[in-house]
């Protein structure tokens, strides 16, 4: 289960003044799964506009309702953790999202299988949250337990040339449980839980959902 608390502290690193994310990479795909453009640029490099808008898509992932629309899943151990995407997902995040072709097979496998009629966006954010520490008070002391370093991916329809929409399917790598990093879990979105991208879902998982 995911605690709701652990995602609401992350999304208050997800603002203008207090902004946790160094890079934003993406593609936009027609309904058939073709990438029709792709860009990849440090956060800051962002204009202010674009910068909020970006930070609202990321946020709506883990503000998103725990463990309804977003549920957490482990991924297989041993041999069979080579059928899902856990490598590919470590290494994008190691890389920073800075490997062009670590995406580009992201977005072929994600374009291959989801389910839609319309054009959308995949967006990929790459974030670091200084985990502060606790105290056993529960007041916030001086120092850090860890460095959470993540990705979101966030997929929506297009509602213009360009504009996504609110998202539709995504997730969030490594999980944040226990205010820790545990790459054993992945965190993942869907906007109709009664109607889950289940093939994509396969796919990261490596297994039937």
């Amino acid at each position: 289960m995911i605690n709701r608390d652990d995602m609401l502290e992350l999304t208050r690193r997800m603002t203008p003044s207090r902004n946790c994310f160094a890079r934003i990479a993406g593609a936009y795909m027609d309904e058939e799964g073709y990438d029709n453009g792709t860009f990849n640029i440090h956060f800051g490099k962002l204009s202010v506009s674009d910068t909020k808008r970006n930070l609202e898509i990321a946020k709506s992932i883990p503000f998103s309702l725990t463990n309804e629309e977003l549920k957490e899943y482990r991924f297989p151990l041993g041999a069979d953790r080579k059928k899902s995407m856990w490598s590919l997902l470590t290494a994008l995040k190691k890389a920073e999202l800075k490997e062009d072709s670590l995406l580009s097979v992201l977005y072929e496998v994600i374009g291959e299988n989801y389910r839609t009629d319309r054009e959308y966006s995949i967006f990929m954010f790459y974030g670091s949250y200084d985990v502060p520490r606790k105290g056993t008070d529960k007041e916030w002391i001086e120092g850090s337990e860890e460095v959470y370093d993540f990705l979101i991916c966030a997929v929506s329809p297009l509602e213009g040339e360009y504009e996504p929409g609110k998202p539709e399917f995504g997730f969030l790598f490594p999980a944040f449980r226990e205010r820790s990093s545990d790459d054993n879990y992945i965190d993942i979105y869907n906007s109709d839980p009664d109607n889950v991208q289940a093939e994509v879902m396969k796919l990261i998982l490596g297994e039937s959902v």
